[in-house]
């Protein structure tokens, strides 16, 4: 029992340790935004060399998470990119996997720290005058890094201090509590509990790792707890699958199902052959000073997560199977749209989440592309064959539309850097022009009908000048759509000459129609529907230019393409 003196003095060190672990996680999560936003073109780069193969998942997963430090981010973005389809659940399978490989980093830095080691104050104030008195975006995330690794540091020194793991009240404490939990599935609980509660087990680890090496916890008993983190670290992934579709909540189930054989495997191990152990990590990392203690657990925790990778990675199909079997597709009653390429759980990605915004604004072109060929060839032909198409289509643009304004206005408040949120801007108003082209479509396939159904046709000359500028229409959505997928500026040149082409032949035909009017060649009943046509497909080609010139200039404008 401790008296009412040792009780206050008891109570201010656990509010120095959690000061210590709030420090701690804030400088973790400085160091991977600022490492993210940095290495954004690395991560698509990452992103784009997903494919079948099981070992480059999985060092894509370790990479991925060594450079944003949150094997619970990895996960939900993976989750993200299956919810979208464009990964499958033996791709996601292995980068799950490597995951749990890249967040051991976190646990050797920690290991690392001591005294000498303690740069905490140079990278603050490095950061500091780097943030104070440059504006430039890059030398502002290399502040920002700095910080986040200062704020580790800090926060280690406070966790590790007298005030802290180092008073002898606090140690006293532990240790009559772990007297209590010393056994070992009750250890690994606490693991569970402590890394969902703050939903990092690179921090959990972390702070596992300092309370060996300050001495409040027996080795033993903090190995058994780092892998109770291995399972909590799930419960992100689980919580962010929940309301998605089937896929996702597989993608969570395979990462749940791999922690928890680890663990099962692995405590088993050390149940058993505990002395063993021990003698190993003691005699790889000999002598009692905490550096040696610390390294001895961040050694445990990457022997863990690579030896769990090895052993489970040949039965990839069989995780992938045990998911399907356990999560089965529900049956939806009505008809349900979703984005194809992106999901609101990539936005614990903006790297991703970029990547995957750009995919989806290139199919809905695509979309947009098919629907005014198939209007253009109604208006030639007068059919109506291809109208539940075109409907549908219709359809898909403006839920796509609507549904990517609003994911990409969530992702424009997350950390991205200016260039990506100029991007963002730029795709706000391709939304608009896709969006207007497919209005455009429409109306083209309603004129036709409307004609169709009043019996008129346009005369050969009008045909043929109509279609001209159709076939012109067509060739600047091919141009358009290289320059916006490829980012290739050498084609807009092209662009602006096609258009300057559809302005001239708009007054043109616009001329000739009047023409045949003057001479009774043509009906004044086609006049209307002529109008329409071409002046649409004169706005159709502005659009597309519009969106061809969004590479260069995020609003397209015609004032600022030269």
């Amino acid at each position: 029992m401790f008296t009412p003196e040792e009780l206050v003095q008891l109570i201010q060190s656990l509010i120095w340790l959690l000061a210590g672990v709030g420090i701690f996680i804030v400088g973790m999560n400085f160091m991977s935004q600022a490492l993210e936003k940095s290495a954004g073109s690395g991560m698509k780069n990452l992103l784009g060399k997903i494919c079948g193969n099981r070992f480059s998942g999985v060092g894509i997963g370790a990479a991925v998470t060594a450079i944003i430090q949150s094997s619970s981010a990895t996960s939900v973005m993976v989750i993200g990119l299956v919810n979208a389809g464009v990964m499958t659940l033996m791709q996601a399978t292995p980068i799950i996997m490597g995951a749990n490989i890249g967040t051991t980093v976190t646990g050797i830095l920690v290991a690392l720290k001591n005294d000498i080691f303690n740069m905490a104050m140079y990278f603050l104030a490095f950061a500091g005058v780097m943030m104070g008195f440059v504006k430039k975006e890059k030398v502002q995330l290399a502040g920002n890094l700095c910080s986040g690794l200062g704020l580790i540091f800090v926060g280690l020194n406070i966790m590790s201090s007298p005030e802290a793991f180092g008073s002898a009240l606090v140690k006293e404490l532990f240790t009559n509590i772990f007297s209590v939990i010393n056994f070992p599935l009750l250890l690994i609980l606490v693991g569970v509990v402590f890394t969902a509660l703050i939903q990092s087990s690179s921090a959990a680890t972390g702070v596992v790792i300092t309370m060996v090496g300050t001495g409040v916890m027996e080795l033993e008993l903090a190995l058994f707890i780092v892998l109770g983190a291995n399972i909590g670290t799930c419960v992100t992934a689980l919580l962010a699958s929940v309301g998605g579709a089937a896929n996702s909540k597989r993608v969570a189930l395979i990462h749940f199902t791999f922690n928890t054989i680890g663990t099962v495997l692995f405590a088993a191990l050390l149940w058993i052959f505990k002395e063993p152990a021990m003698a190993i990590l003691t005699s790889l990392f000999p002598g009692s000073d905490p550096m040696a203690l610390q390294m001895r657990v961040s050694a445990f925790h990457v022997v863990f997560n690579v030896t769990t990778t090895c052993l489970l990675l040949p039965f990839t199909r069989q995780l992938v199977q045990f998911s399907e079997a356990m999560i089965r597709e529900r049956e939806e009653t009505g008809k349900v749209r979703h984005l194809r390429f992106v999901d609101d759980n990539l936005l614990a990605m903006p790297a991703a989440a970029m990547v995957q915004a750009k995919q989806e604004i290139d199919y809905m072109l695509s979309v947009a592309e098919e629907n005014t060929h198939l209007a253009l060839n109604a208006i030639r032909t007068g059919s109506s064959a291809d109208g539940e198409t075109i409907s549908e289509n219709e359809d898909i643009i403006d839920f796509t539309n609507s549904a990517l304004t609003r994911f990409l206005i969530k992702l424009s408040a997350a950390q991205v850097s200016v260039q990506d949120k100029a991007t963002i801007g730029a795709y706000f108003h391709v939304l608009n022009d896709l969006e207007r082209i497919g209005d455009h479509a429409q109306n083209f396939y309603e004129l036709s009908q409307e004609m169709k159904q009043k019996e008129l046709v346009y005369s050969k000359p009008a045909q043929e000048e109509i279609a001209v500028m159709c076939d012109t229409v067509m060739e600047m959505f091919a141009v358009a759509k290289a320059a916006l997928e490829n980012l290739d500026y050498s084609l807009l040149p092209k662009l602006t000459e096609y258009e300057n082409k559809m302005d001239e032949m708009k007054d043109e035909l616009m001329a000739s129609h009047f023409a045949r009017l003057s001479n009774s060649s043509c009906s004044v009943t086609h006049s209307p529907y002529f109008t329409s046509t071409v002046t649409g497909l004169e706005r159709v080609a502005d659009h597309l230019v519009n969106v061809g010139y969004s590479i260069k200039n995020p609003t397209g404008s015609q004032k600022e393409r030269v």
